[in-house]
């Protein structure tokens, strides 16, 4: 029953956590997050420079934390797990660099992560074995992408956002709005005061394929950019009309609810609809906006009169945490993929 330490530093939440494999039943016996988000508030987004440097501050504090939690001493892990990418370099560069200092010292292997494949096992991790193939979404406010799941560990892009991710998109309309960061959590707490069908928000066709990727016919794709200029007109329009630099709070309520709403709907047609033409016998719903209130609310009412199961992690398993980076390194570590003694962070880490 081996025992794995996982690191993440991807972003703004210095993590650590400790997951046990219990005969392929996964056990978290700690998992310790240390947020940020108080420090990028005022500046209304994370910055790099800023994130970076608080990981270095807390990351020895989280570990050790960790392992008191979980009632591990150093010498008892038998792996490290950790975040190599995607994310900002120079926060990732301090979980990579802490976690091979510490593999190194202890001689225990050591397990490179991609913080995508943390989220979608965060769903095994919540859940144990769910039926196979299944169309997993990764929602975040920077990914928005679904991948086919035909075989454990194994993930095969489907579509992703050709723009904005969908978590990105409610910060930029919540900094517009001036409602304050992170934006995802306050919008869905406006959504539910408001009317979500003041406003009709226009749908994405997408009709070519992504230049980007043009061996992909893009069916499965997302895009929010043209969501978010709607929103962009229709706030300056109502503002030169009432001579007001703020919107009455009644029409920030109506248009935020109306937002989710449209977003929501999104994000699930996809999924289903990839779920449909695949014959997935289940769908997976992870990362950081999988926390939408809206979101798992309306996916498992679609979920009982489709008759495909949906799978959510709780709350703390949703957004960013280091017990997902355990149970993916769990499963590399299976797989028998070590991380070498040159590992370097990579932002933009392919899955």
């Amino acid at each position: 029953m081996p025992l794995v330490l996982g690191i993440e530093t991807s972003c703004d939440e210095t993590a650590a956590a400790v997951v046990e494999d219990a005969g392929g039943r996964w056990s978290i016996r700690s998992n310790v997050v240390a947020s940020q988000a108080d420090i990028h508030r005022e500046w209304g987004g994370v910055v790099p420079e800023l994130a970076s440097r608080q990981h270095v501050r807390d990351i020895c504090g989280v570990v050790e934390r960790a392992l008191a939690d979980a009632g591990v001493a150093w010498d008892g892990l038998d792996a490290l797990a950790v975040t190599q990418g995607p994310g900002l370099v120079g926060s990732l560069l301090v979980g990579v660099s802490f976690a091979k200092a510490a593999a190194w010292a202890l001689d225990k292997p050591l397990v490179a992560v991609n913080h995508l494949a943390g989220h979608i096992e965060s769903i095994w991790l919540e859940h144990g074995p769910i039926a196979l193939p299944a169309t997993v979404l990764v929602v975040s406010g920077g990914h928005t992408s679904l991948y086919l799941v035909r075989h454990e560990g194994r993930y095969e892009l489907l579509g992703r956002t050709r723009d904005d991710a969908a978590g990105e998109a409610y910060d930029k309309v919540a900094k517009l709005l001036s409602l304050g960061y992170p934006g995802g959590p306050i919008i869905d707490t406006l959504a539910a005061l408001g009317n979500d069908t003041a406003i009709r928000w226009p749908g994405t066709r997408l009709t070519n394929p992504d230049r980007n990727a043009p061996e992909r016919d893009g069916r499965f794709d997302f895009s929010f950019s043209g969501l978010k200029t709607a929103v962009l007109r229709h706030v300056r329009q109502r503002q030169s009309e009432l001579g007001v630099d703020q919107l009455p709070q009644h029409e920030i309520v109506d248009l935020a609810a109306s937002f989710q709403r449209r977003v929501v709907e999104t994000l699930i047609d996809r999924v289903f609809a990839a779920a449909r033409w695949h014959g997935a016998r289940s769908i997976g719903i992870a990362g950081g906006v999988s926390a939408n209130s809206r979101l798992r609310t309306d996916a498992l009412k679609k979920s009982k009169r489709s008759e495909i199961p949906v799978y959510i992690p709780r709350l703390s398993l949703s957004t960013d945490n280091a017990a997902m980076i355990a149970a993916a390194g769990i499963r590399r570590l299976a797989d028998g993929h070590f991380a070498p003694a040159d590992l370097n962070a990579a932002a933009s880490l392919p899955l």
